[in-house]
């Protein structure tokens, strides 16, 4: 008698033949295998891990520089000689290979989950080479995973090795923040007041840089002074412009196209007053911004021209702003190669800005400039120390952000010397310098730093002191009308927000007093109030 055998049916496998096809292009059932992975593919496993660190680090790195992007901008300008917005192109594949090395890794896991073979494809294996773990949350998205292979195997040895490494990398990640320093983990009754912002050459991504509306528009985003950088005409009237020719911020191509390549020194003023100083911003948006712009002011940028530093010095006298400005000595060849000093000196005073408001900062002659104008504030751009500034008379000091460490800055501050830092445009740097204690910082967004009333930073996690302990705190000092104003100012905000009535706000307020006497942490309850100043900042700058 014959025996049939009955006939096997297979379930579809969509799931696994997706994952397993993309892969390793292993879309056939007969092309999976069980057994263990081989030492090549969990060599290229390695690889493919390694990879997605380097991209992370590399992702990060690009993220943290965001407030540095126009001066890599520039630097790309000064070798190319065309202006163009140079880190869209690295975001972009930056992104595109974060994606692509990323949901590899989750297929990979995805693999290891369901106990399949690894074997990438060779095309991924090509492609595939790009930074840090996932850190915590992926670590812990690994645990389920990890317990799952310690439970199915059965070698006592493994089980102990793959669960203390595991649980040392857990560990490690979750003591790290404990060896983080940082100048915001610090008691928050000695935070000193808000660092003033000095629009640096203005407000350059509201307006041209450099240009009268530009230091209009800084002013509107209360800045407390300017900086920027002035050259000496050919004949002997200061300017302000910050690159060596004028291609990039004029339209000397269309006005003068065979001197492009002079040095805007060699122009006399006549000359420079012919140019436009606004129309290049309209046309490469360096900071994407115009789209936000009416047309009124389209209209003024349009016709803005280069600016001389009298006419600066006229606008910070009429609104009492003080002037930090590089004077470069003109080319040996020039006519005022011997006579820049006293050129400057003789537009400062006829100006008639105070000389208290203006910064002084070369070296060259400084004896002398004390003699003819002894009311100027005398500045220094190179790094000394606070004993060195002293005995030259020095009160002032401009450094790059990078330039001072948490401990100088303190120590500038003990010696009564002020310390401006440049070039500022992140909430999170500014809270970070405002926490070190630095005086004053020089900014191309006043218009972003404008929305920053308190460090957005980590700090409150340790002392649970929320956003409103911080306004409180701010009014400790102040006579009982000031605290009442500043009550009051608290909770129209909040009730504007649509948090709640004024007289739930107002036993909030008074909660919150007695929490600030009580001086206890409260975690949970500053992780949502953080989180809601956050949210509270993003809409503000989404809004506008």
């Amino acid at each position: 008698m014959v025996k049939h055998q009955p006939l096997q049916v297979y379930e579809r496998q969509l799931c696994l033949s997706c994952i397993t096809g993309i892969y390793g292009c292993r879309w056939k059932r007969y092309q999976r295998s069980h057994d263990d992975t081989t030492k090549w593919e969990l060599l290229w496993s390695f690889i493919l891990l390694f990879t997605f660190c380097l991209l992370l680090v590399w992702f990060y790195f690009w993220w943290e520089a965001h407030n540095d992007y126009s001066e890599f901008n520039w630097f790309l300008y000064n070798r190319s000689g065309e202006w163009s917005d140079g880190t869209v192109p690295i975001l972009a594949t930056t992104a595109a290979g974060f994606t692509y090395i990323s949901f590899l890794m989750v297929l990979a896991l995805c693999h290891i989950a369901l106990r399949q073979q690894l074997n990438l494809h060779w095309l991924h294996k090509a492609t595939g080479p790009f930074l840090h773990i996932g850190a915590l949350a992926a670590v812990t998205a690994l645990s389920w995973i990890v317990a799952g292979q310690v439970a199915r195997t059965e070698k006592t040895k493994f089980q102990v090795v793959v669960m203390v490494l595991y649980l040392s990398v857990l560990l490690g990640l979750y003591v790290v923040p404990v060896y983080i320093t940082s100048p915001c983990i610090m008691d928050p009754t000695t935070l000193r007041t808000r660092p003033n912002v000095i629009g640096h050459h203005g407000a350059p991504m509201l307006a041209p840089e450099n240009t009268l509306w530009s230091f209009q528009r800084a002013l509107q985003m209360n800045v407390t002074g300017f900086e920027t950088d002035v050259v000496v005409s050919l004949d002997g009237v200061p300017f302000l412009m910050h690159d060596r020719t004028l291609r990039r911020t004029t339209d000397i191509g269309k006005v003068f196209p065979d001197r492009q390549m002079e040095e805007a020194s060699f122009f006399n003023w006549t000359d420079l007053q012919q140019l436009n100083a606004g129309q290049w911003f309209l046309k490469n948006d360096p900071f994407w911004t115009v789209h936000t712009l009416s047309s009124n002011e389209k209209h003024l940028i349009a016709n803005q021209s280069v600016c001389s530093l009298e006419q600066l010095l006229k606008l910070a006298s009429y609104h009492n702003s003080s002037v930090i400005f590089r004077l470069s000595r003109p080319p040996l060849e020039h006519p005022r190669y011997q006579s820049w000093i006293n050129d400057t000196l003789q537009a400062v005073q006829q100006s008639g800005v105070p000389q208290s408001l203006v910064m002084w900062t070369p070296d060259e002659y400084r004896a002398q400039v004390r003699q003819l104008a002894p009311g100027l504030v005398q500045a220094s751009v190179e790094k000394l120390s606070p004993q060195t500034l002293h005995q030259h008379g020095i009160r002032r000091l401009l450094l790059r952000y990078n330039q001072a460490s948490t401990q100088e800055i303190r120590d500038y501050s003990e010696s009564q010397i002020n310390l401006t830092l440049y070039t500022v445009n992140e909430p999170w740097l500014y809270s970070v310098l405002w926490c070190s204690g630095v005086s004053s910082v020089s900014s191309e967004a006043p218009n972003i730093l404008k929305k920053v009333p308190y460090p957005i930073c980590f700090w409150l996690l340790l002392t649970g002191r929320t956003t409103t302990d911080i306004m409180l705190s701010a009014a400790v000092r102040r006579s009982s009308r000031d605290i009442n104003v500043m009550k009051e100012k608290l909770i129209f905000s909040e009730v504007s927000n649509g948090v709640g009535s004024a007289e739930e706000l107002l036993g909030l307020y008074e909660s919150a007093v007695a929490r600030r006497r009580r001086q206890h942490s409260v975690f949970p309850s500053f992780l949502f109030s953080q989180v809601c100043s956050v949210l509270h900042y993003l809409t503000d700058s989404l809004t506008d």
